[in-house]
């Protein structure tokens, strides 16, 4: 059954509305082919003629159904240190104004676990340097609303392809141990620091405690301009005074002056909070 058949203007128009409902993901008006392309074995497995009739199964049903609808909706494009700056602004800036007290990192939208492990790594890196510093522990917290990536993040098994992306020969060998599938697995010491738990970022940020330093990359793209400001100022509320944001390089912070200043760092950027 050809894509247009199954996906017509009005069905397409409901799936738009009910993807931002219960998620915040807003596609634009010709992601029809995107639909298509990561539905099509899921409406050919419910026996769905209908992008509309899916809708309507998944506000009955939803649980599992809308659990794989949001899986397969998410993107997941990332790598290791994505965009550098904002770990070496971290490592250089960060870290050691805060490596008097315990730390407490949160990485938003973590994905397969490419980020939160940079982190990890960076703290590591730090503390070797820096022996006596960061004493009273680090935890970084990693939330992501996709289900089974998350399951593959806590892992921490990534294939020869993903390993290059991204990660130094030095940082490999360092940090990275060859496992009899042939893949390479993080090890502990950068793993244990780790928390991955699901969250869906229009909820509540209340259950995680507050936090020294977010990092909300490259995933606000994704969201209207008005849940942007709701997930932006909810994030405020999560840092403790002083704390750091951290955006994508095409994200930016609008309308929040009175809630964040802007930190130059050259190169790159990082928002505090008041």
């Amino acid at each position: 059954m050809s894509s247009a058949k199954v996906i017509t203007p009005q069905g397409y128009a409901k799936f738009k509305q009910y993807l931002e409902k219960v998620c915040g993901i807003m596609l634009s008006d010709n992601k029809q082919y995107l639909v298509a392309s990561r539905l099509g074995k899921l409406l050919e497995r419910e026996k769905i003629d209908k992008l509309e009739d899916l809708v309507s199964l998944l506000e009955r049903r939803g649980g599992a159904l809308k659990e794989e609808v949001i899986n397969a909706m998410t993107t997941n494009e990332t790598l290791w240190f994505r965009d550098s700056h904002p770990f070496n602004i971290l490592k250089e800036k960060i870290l050691p104004e805060l490596s008097g007290r315990s730390l407490r990192i949160w990485s938003a939208a973590s994905s397969t676990g490419q980020e939160p492990y940079s982190i990890s790594m960076v703290i590591d890196e730090y503390k070797s340097s820096r022996p006596g510093k960061l004493r009273s522990g680090e935890k970084i917290i990693a939330t992501d609303i996709c289900t089974n990536i998350l399951e593959h993040a806590k892992q921490a098994e990534y294939d020869s392809l993903a390993i290059v992306r991204g990660l130094s020969d030095d940082l490999q060998r360092r940090y990275f141990e060859k496992i009899d599938s042939g893949s390479w697995k993080i090890k502990s010491s950068i793993r244990n620091r780790v928390d991955f738990r699901y969250l869906n970022l229009i909820d509540s940020y209340s259950s995680l405690g507050k936090f020294d330093v977010i990092f909300c990359r490259n995933v606000l793209i994704y969201f209207s301009a008005e849940l942007k400001l709701d997930i932006l100022t909810r994030m405020h509320k999560s840092l403790n005074p002083g704390g750091y944001l951290f955006l994508g390089g095409s994200e930016a912070l609008s309308g929040l002056s009175s809630l964040f200043e802007i930190v130059q760092c050259h190169p790159g950027i990082v928002y505090r909070a008041k």
